[in-house]
């Protein structure tokens, strides 16, 4: 059965290699070798090595040319993923440094609330530390106190989309899998929505 999300896994002790099977997961040294044209998402994790995709970062690019969609979760530290900054980690001074806030409701997040994303298990910060400044239209969807995007949505910068998540992976894909006692075991399956019917815009809007 083809399956429509590839996930670019460092395939290390820190990041472990489960999902459903939807997902195929593939060590990021293979990602030269594979044809990816039958994909309709590619997912990043985070610990990747970056320098290798700075090197190879033209597939990514291509990738993103022929109108898919490209989530990345963790930091960026190299120049490989089009129109993205780097990593700027967030000067904490209290515990409150580390809230996030819903700067727009969208379907991603439908449901879940703040404090669940903000907190896990008693403590703050698993969500996020930090954030990648966003392009001037990136549609902004999480941010930290002083208004720091943690989660964006880039449609401006290639033919494609590029989800941004300054923290770790949002899917069920080894990790941390979310509490179903909390509302943030909403969001796999909500951002698996999304990513089909952002696969549908991208190439209505092809035709046009």
């Amino acid at each position: 059965m083809s399956k429509d999300y590839i996930v670019v896994h460092p395939c290390n002790i820190f990041s472990q290699g489960k999902a459903d099977e939807n997902f195929e997961i593939v060590d990021m040294y293979d990602l030269p070798n594979i044809e990816l044209s039958s994909y309709k998402c590619m997912i990043i994790l985070g610990f990747v090595d970056q320098e290798f995709l700075q090197e190879k970062k033209q597939i990514i690019a291509d990738f993103l040319a022929s109108k898919k969609i490209v989530c990345f979760f963790g930091n960026l530290v190299t120049n490989w993923l089009p129109g993205q900054q780097a990593f700027i980690a967030k000067e904490i001074r209290n515990h409150w440094d580390y809230d996030i806030s819903i700067a727009k409701q969208h379907r991603i997040f439908a449901g879940v609330k703040e404090e669940d994303m903000t907190i896990n298990k008693g403590v703050k910060g698993f969500f996020a530390r930090g954030h990648h400044p966003a392009p001037t239209d990136a549609e902004i969807l999480l941010t930290l106190p002083d208004g720091e995007p943690v989660t964006f949505i880039d449609r401006s910068s290639t033919n494609g989309t590029i989800f941004m998540h300054a923290g770790n992976n949002l899917f069920t894909i080894g990790g941390m899998t979310p509490s179903s006692s909390k509302t943030t075991s909403r969001i796999p399956t909500q951002l698996m929505q999304w990513v089909q019917e952002e696969y549908m815009y991208l190439a209505e809007r092809s035709v046009k």
